[in-house]
């Protein structure tokens, strides 16, 4: 197993979460192979979680508390970890698409970042104010390297309307992307719909949100302003899985998805 890296407890409430349990563990002169035991995991995830690659879950934190006697500390961590923002997220985040076998999106405001033309990347990403934005479009075309693996994985995206109308880029950037959706709607692995506005208030109006599912677990990622989160937690992964579920009720069939891309690409000029 490789060495731990060095996590800075200041970085991060979660690099803070990552560093006390290795410091914990240590001081109370036990191996990662006696944690492992004793919140019930193996002996790699623990090392992950010292590492900051995997997250430490509720119960597992109310253990170690138990344990050292740490009045509640692990716990407390937890929480307002959870609670936050982290700009680190993304990048994990990644991690888990490129070994992921299905993925389940729904974008609000604009077309995920695995659907979308490099023109359309562009454009946000000019907007949002970033220094290089070559380097950040040719970054988030590489996350779409997923699509020509041996096996790519399955995907099934909902689309919220005004995302499709949002003239991103401009009416030409917009029709390209649009077409693109169209092209990528025919694609045997991907299962694209549209909300449509008539649905009007429903469950997916408080944010976009990613589900991923690889072969050993599942996860979401909601994305935020200047960070996003990334939730491990298995109640709280099927909480969104549902509600993802939810909103596919008030969406459009895939032909239907189709016809209305086609319509809105009309407009378009």
């Amino acid at each position: 197993m490789a060495p731990l890296p060095y996590v800075n407890p200041d970085d991060s409430l979660w690099s803070w979460l990552a560093f006390d349990l290795r410091r914990y563990r240590e001081v109370n002169g036990q191996t990662q192979t006696e944690v492992a035991r004793i919140i019930g995991v193996s002996k790699q995830q623990v090392h992950n979680i010292e590492s900051g690659i995997r997250k430490l879950h509720r119960k597992q934190a109310e253990i170690l508390d138990a344990i050292w006697d740490t009045a509640g500390h692990f716990a407390r961590l937890l929480k307002f970890a959870k609670a936050g923002h982290d700009a680190s997220w993304l990048k994990t985040f990644v991690e888990y698409e490129v070994k992921t076998l299905a993925i389940k999106a729904y974008a609000l405001a604009v077309v995920d970042g695995l659907l979308q033309t490099p023109e359309y990347a562009r454009a946000l990403l000019v907007a949002g104010g970033l220094g290089n934005v070559d380097a950040a479009v040719d970054a988030r075309m590489a996350r779409q390297d997923v699509w020509s693996a041996k096996n790519p994985p399955e995907m099934w995206v909902l689309i919220n309307e005004s995302a499709l109308r949002q003239p991103v880029g401009g009416p030409e950037v917009m029709r390209g992307q649009l077409a693109h959706l169209l092209a990528v709607s025919e694609w045997p692995n991907v299962w694209l719909r549209v909300v449509p506005r008539r649905a009007g208030a429903h469950m997916g109006l408080d944010g976009p949100f990613t589900l991923i599912s690889t072969k050993r677990e599942e996860v979401a990622y909601f994305e935020a302003c200047g960070g996003g989160r990334l939730e491990q937690d298995s109640v709280e992964v099927r909480r969104f899985a549902l509600k993802f579920d939810r909103i596919g009720a008030d969406a459009l069939s895939r032909a239907d998805s189709r016809d209305l891309i086609k319509q809105i690409m009309e407009t378009m000029w």
